[in-house]
């Protein structure tokens, strides 16, 4: 059964998987950008950024706010903390088994 929380986690891991949103949010990560600040790096139209912003808009990392024909983008975090806790559960579970590695391989030294 699919609930909203992990509609959520889809949309975040999905706008986080590709190299350009994530280089969109490393810059909003410094300060809010206009389009065209955001388009400047990259080699591609302004409809293909628009593409991405709605992308990361949509997964709720990123606030538009339009004043006359500006558009300014801002990083949202909050997104975020859905996946570093889904992470964190994972990083649990792979620190408790390499733990029980160490501890079966450092007994079957002692014993050997």
């Amino acid at each position: 059964m699919v609930n909203n929380h992990s509609t959520q986690l889809d949309a975040v891991f999905h706008a986080l998987a590709d190299p350009t949103r994530r280089a969109i949010i490393a810059r909003l990560a410094l300060t809010p950008c206009g389009i065209s600040e955001l388009a400047a790096p990259f080699d591609m139209t302004l409809a293909a950024i628009s593409k991405h912003i709605k992308v990361l808009e949509g997964a709720g990392l990123l606030v538009r706010s339009i004043e006359g024909r500006n558009h300014t983008c801002q990083l949202n975090t909050a997104p975020m903390h859905g996946g570093m806790e889904w992470l964190r559960h994972y990083e649990k579970f792979w620190n408790q088994r390499l733990d029980a590695l160490v501890t079966a391989l450092n007994t079957e030294d002692t014993t050997a």
